[in-house]
């Protein structure tokens, strides 16, 4: 026994083993002591129901009302002692399953004790080694910084392959949109959205704008909010014809 817990002091094992040999020769002795009260109690249980079944035959023959009446006082008692008894029997069998589990409770008790104590500083280097391994999801705002920086040169690219402005043309500034705008582009945003062109030449490292996710072309419109992460706006999907007025 002593070679399954080889870090543990002897000291300790031996007191473990004490406890645990006590344990075993004290549980079965209060087991039969319960049980010995039990027979005891069952003993009389047993006389009171014998009682009741005689005053029960005395009443059935007695014609007197008076004596009906004693028998009646006298039966009414015995019946309710047996129901003392049954509770007092029932209280002894609990005693007897709290007993156990104090006992199985107590034992676990002294196995953990037994057991190594964890390394904390081996955890803590192990939890470090995870969290520097883990990858760190990019985020969305940074990835979308570079194409505000970049926009001027892809429109410029883009609008060359369609044909639909000039080169070197500066992209149009900001816009504030009316609710009235917001509330149309959203109802228009989607089947305008299909009539986008998309028969020029698409670079593949091209940044994407608007909502249908697509290079710069045509006439865009930019956003005031600064937190936006689309940043411009092709006209065809926001439902722009022409420039809106206003800074």
């Amino acid at each position: 026994m002593l070679g399954h817990y080889p870090n543990v002091e002897k000291t300790q094992l031996v007191s473990y083993v004490e406890d645990y040999l006590e344990c075993v020769e004290t549980l079965p002795l209060d087991i039969q002591r319960n049980v010995s009260l039990l027979r005891e109690i069952d003993t009389k249980y047993q006389e009171v129901l014998t009682e009741v079944d005689d005053v029960y035959e005395k009443y059935k023959k007695e014609a007197d009302e008076g004596q009906r009446k004693r028998l009646q006082n006298q039966l009414q008692r015995a019946l309710i002692s047996s129901q003392e008894l049954g509770d007092e029997k029932i209280h002894v069998v609990t005693q007897m399953m709290e007993l156990v589990e104090n006992r199985s409770r107590q034992m676990d008790s002294h196995t953990l004790g037994l057991q190594e104590p964890a390394e904390p500083e081996k955890s803590s280097v192990v939890e470090k080694v995870r969290q520097e391994a883990a990858p760190i999801p990019p985020e969305r705002s940074s990835a979308r910084r570079p194409r505000r920086q970049r926009n001027s040169e892809s429109r410029d690219s883009c609008s060359a392959a369609n044909g639909a402005e000039e080169p070197g043309e500066e992209p149009p500034p900001r816009e504030k949109k009316s609710k009235s705008a917001k509330k149309k582009k959203r109802s228009k945003a989607k089947p305008e959205r299909e009539a986008s062109p998309t028969e020029f030449t698409i670079d593949p490292n091209e940044p994407t704008y608007c909502l249908c996710d697509q290079v710069s072309y045509g006439e865009m419109i930019g956003c005031d909010n600064e937190q936006c992460p689309i940043e411009w706006f092709h006209f065809s999907c926001v439902g722009l014809t022409y420039k809106p007025k206003g800074k």
